[in-house]
């Protein structure tokens, strides 16, 4: 099967959610990707932030299989050995007491919503249910998710939203503003990946959550893309010199593999009790044994060496000619630039670099372990194609 065969078998068969970009993905290391037909791509996306080591990574792969040999999934009304070693190392690691595993960022953010609920139904009986978001927050697409993203755009086609939600501007005056008595949680995106990858400003986090706190409003930080060593920290919430009641991280955290994580802190480790959660697939088995490689390996040393990476990313970056402004914090970078971003990332793509679009900027997410030779390589191919 050719790459046209495939566009057509994929056009007949999967539904046209995606406006997919035209090469094909076939095999790769690290972050260098090939399609059946061996052009390479260096990889300036990771599977948007999911892989993390990049592809191949041998010790991921080893963790998988040795997993794979003995059980692929087992269920949730039983224990099993991987679950619990992750989730110890995700409070250990997080500072949270306890942790809901599923499948997607949706669904962590799903659980953070309904957490959030609980502990205010649970304290203050019926009627504190309201929960502020941000303008141009991303949270997900299931229907409690998409309600709570703050972009209008994203809202078409699918009312009524489920009810309870309001949407602040990003400052400590425009949570405020829409919070009251019905307020039980603020729900934020550190950095506003989906929108431009704008990062929030540090002293109006802090303002917002030490409001937070002095009103017993649940603060929930969602990592989904900013989580497991992004930023160069571990999480956001940790650059930010906060504590969240409740946070949420997924794409990254088992390499490839779907799993989504829901860290409780302490206010809310027990606000979840049997028969008010579930998941049939949350917390798989072979899925928490590619976390644990992936999460093991994210320590002080690799978030240094990804502080680097960035530094000498965002130094190149910024004197590209058609570069205006570049944001973001850690290997999560946008570029705001002369051309339009979409054709600006089709022509990479010819060229051999994968890059992603947020709004109208370049989006790049790298692997975190991507090597100088492939970052000079895909940082070259950007420069020629925004200086033509």
């Amino acid at each position: 099967m050719d790459f046209q065969e495939l566009k057509e078998k994929d056009k007949s068969y999967i539904a046209a959610t995606y406006s997919r970009f035209a090469a094909e993905i076939y095999e790769g290391k690290g972050a260098t990707l090939r399609a059946e037909d061996g052009k390479e791509y260096i990889d300036f996306g990771s599977g948007i932030g999911v892989n993390a080591f990049g592809v191949n990574d041998e010790a991921w792969k080893a963790a998988v299989k040795a997993q794979l040999d003995k059980v692929q999934h087992a269920s949730n009304l039983y224990y099993t050995r991987p679950q619990a070693e992750l989730a110890e190392l995700l409070c250990r690691k997080s500072g949270a007491a306890r942790v809901f595993f599923s499948n997607s960022g949706a669904e962590a953010n799903e659980c953070a919503i309904k957490a959030a609920r609980k502990y205010s139904f649970d304290k203050y009986g019926e009627g504190r249910f309201h929960i502020v978001t941000l303008k141009n927050s991303f949270h997900g697409r299931t229907m409690a998710t998409l309600s709570a993203t703050g972009q209008d755009a994203l809202h078409r086609y699918f009312m009524p939203f489920v009810e309870g939600f309001s949407y602040a501007d990003p400052t400590f005056a425009g949570v405020k503003k829409e919070c009251g008595e019905g307020t039980c949680a603020v729900m934020l995106e550190l950095i506003q990946g989906e929108s431009g990858v704008n990062a929030l400003d540090e002293k109006e986090v802090q303002k917002i959550a030490a409001f937070c706190k002095e009103r017993d409003i649940l603060l929930i930080v969602d990592e989904v893309q900013t989580g497991n060593g992004r930023t160069g920290y571990l999480y956001a919430y940790q650059y930010y010199g906060i504590v969240p009641d409740i946070a949420t991280t997924a794409k990254g955290l088992a390499g490839g593999l779907p799993l989504g994580a829901t860290m409780f802190f302490a206010k809310t480790a027990d606000t979840l009790t049997a028969g008010s959660h579930g998941s049939t697939f949350g917390g798989n088995p072979v899925s928490c044994a590619g976390a644990l490689s992936v999460l093991s390996r994210i320590d002080k040393d690799l978030l240094l060496e990804v502080q680097g990476k960035a530094a000498y990313l965002r130094t190149h970056l910024a004197r590209m000619r058609g570069v205006l402004s570049v944001s973001g914090l850690g290997l999560m970078i946008g570029l705001e630039i002369k051309k339009d971003a979409r054709e600006a990332a089709e022509k990479c793509l010819e060229r051999g670099l994968m890059v992603l679009t947020a709004k109208n900027k370049i989006r790049l997410l790298p692997p975190l372990t991507i090597g100088k030779g492939e970052m000079d390589a895909g940082l070259k191919i950007l420069d020629e194609v925004l200086s033509e």
